[in-house]
């Protein structure tokens, strides 16, 4: 593609977006921008620009009406065309809260469905990670939309996950390569999010976790919005809470969540949910009933546990790594919290 070729791309496309959605102010384009563009497309097969009226350009994301009129991604760019459920949440995430979005990203991608997350720190990695261990062989798994130009990994522990998402899915920024992250550009991308999404999980949110700003547009861009419960003496799910109470959908499950999307995808979807159920525990026989009734969601000292067993410190000791290594429990400051229900 050709500078004058780009931009006549770029000025075609920018009259093709609804009016709702144009900047107030004047569209201008800067010919060394565009140089610039077209020397990071060129560099590699993996990088794409995509215009709003490009055929590749996200169908959901056309929808909204703050569209962006650009996109630069890197990866297999068939990702966006995919129906996806976005997965957001605390950057600070608990133990369990991690768990729980690996096992729900996992889960949605073995369904058949793309996950999309903000590449950072806490649900939205774990997240991502969940996605690309599923077990299928379906091609594209995640995406990652970035508040950074799309060369540019934040945080920079994300550095393999990034790249292992371009192999297994695609990154994706409205910001031109190489702009660094600046605080206001993470909550600008939150609609980029939800947008491309059929719905959106939100994992663990404070009252003030900018994962809320991703379920509020989500809702406004009228798509489904879910929510994970918590403790209520955790102000870690106070956000998801005030979701639930609000409208949100509470969701325990995969299903839950499944249930919920248009219609328009529940054939594909009942195909490859007859293959098993998430929801279904199949652990028939519990190991160590009594004990496992001991350790509660949140973090349980061992002290209760061994006073609510009744068993002697050195049995609650062995049975508890047994049922660590099963995955029943997990080991957290303070005690040990239950992973799954018994």
């Amino acid at each position: 593609m050709s500078l004058a070729e780009l931009r006549q791309a770029l000025t075609t496309s920018f009259k093709h977006i609804p009016e709702s959605s144009r900047p107030k102010r004047q569209f201008k384009l800067n010919p060394q921008r565009v140089d610039q563009a077209l020397t990071w497309l060129e560099a590699d097969d993996s990088h794409h620009i995509l215009t709003f009226d490009d055929h590749l350009y996200p169908p959901l994301l056309k929808e909204i009406d703050s569209a962006p009129f650009l996109l630069f991604v890197k990866g297999n760019v068939v990702s966006l065309s995919i129906p996806s459920v976005a997965i957001v949440g605390s950057r600070d995430a608990t133990p369990t809260g991690l768990k729980h979005s690996y096992e729900f990203a996992q889960q949605l991608v073995e369904r058949g469905i793309v996950v999309s997350s903000g590449l950072a720190a806490g649900v939205d990695g774990a997240a991502h990670s969940g996605a690309l261990a599923a077990s299928n062989d379906q091609e594209c798994k995640t995406i990652a939309v970035l508040g950074t130009g799309v060369d540019v990994v934040y945080p920079k522990r994300h550095q393999k996950l990034y790249h292992d998402i371009q192999l297994q899915g695609c990154v994706v920024s409205e910001f031109w390569p190489d702009t660094q992250p600046y605080a206001g550009n993470f909550p600008k991308r939150n609609r980029i999010i939800s947008g491309l999404s059929l719905g959106t999980v939100v994992i663990e949110a404070s009252r003030r976790s900018g994962s809320l700003i991703t379920a509020r547009l989500a809702n406004e861009q009228g798509r489904e919005v879910f929510a994970l419960p918590g403790s209520v003496l955790s102000h870690q799910s106070q956000g998801c809470h005030d979701l639930i109470k609000s409208g949100a959908k509470l969701v325990d499950c995969v299903d839950d969540v499944l249930e919920e999307l248009p219609s328009i995808y529940q054939f594909h979807l009942e195909e490859i949910k007859s293959r098993h159920n998430i929801c279904q525990e199949v652990d028939l026989d519990l190991p160590f009933p009594k004990l496992l009734a001991s350790v509660g969601y949140e973090a349980t000292a061992i002290d209760a546990i061994v006073e609510h067993s009744g068993a002697t410190i050195d049995q609650v000791l062995e049975q508890l790594l047994e049922l660590e290594l099963q995955g029943w429990i997990s080991a957290v400051p303070g005690g040990y919290v239950k992973l799954k229900r018994s």
